[in-house]
């Protein structure tokens, strides 16, 4: 599976972008997908998840309210809508693409990443 995102930029704080995260292979229907972030000096978070069919989502505290995941398997496309951004979302945002074991998501595929920065 070889993952492409796009969307990322520069916005003001408030503001919303998308992210869109291109998938190959015919497996994408059936992977668990996710989005990671990494801020400088940080460690690298799940943001969001969301399941093969879509049906669940699961999102970071600091997300919650705010970013929506969603995917589209007809288009071998996942998204990220983030808004009311804040300074602190700033951070190369990846797109992964894995599974689930014991409940919690593990990826295994990533994108090689998009710069998402918000200024105050």
């Amino acid at each position: 599976v070889q993952l492409v995102e796009s969307g990322g930029g520069l916005v003001q704080a408030g503001g919303s972008l998308r992210l869109s995260c291109a998938a190959s292979g015919s497996t994408f229907s059936r992977n668990t997908m996710g989005w990671y972030r990494q801020a400088p000096g940080k460690q690298r978070e799940l943001v969001a998840a969301i399941t093969s069919g879509g049906a669940r989502t699961n999102y970071v505290d600091s997300a919650k309210g705010r970013f929506t995941i969603s995917r589209d398997n007809a288009k071998n496309t996942m998204y990220l809508q983030m808004n009311s951004l804040k300074p602190e979302d700033t951070a190369v945002y990846y797109c992964t693409a894995g599974g689930i074991s014991s409940g919690s998501y593990y990826p295994t595929y990533w994108g090689q990443g998009t710069q998402v920065t918000v200024s105050s």
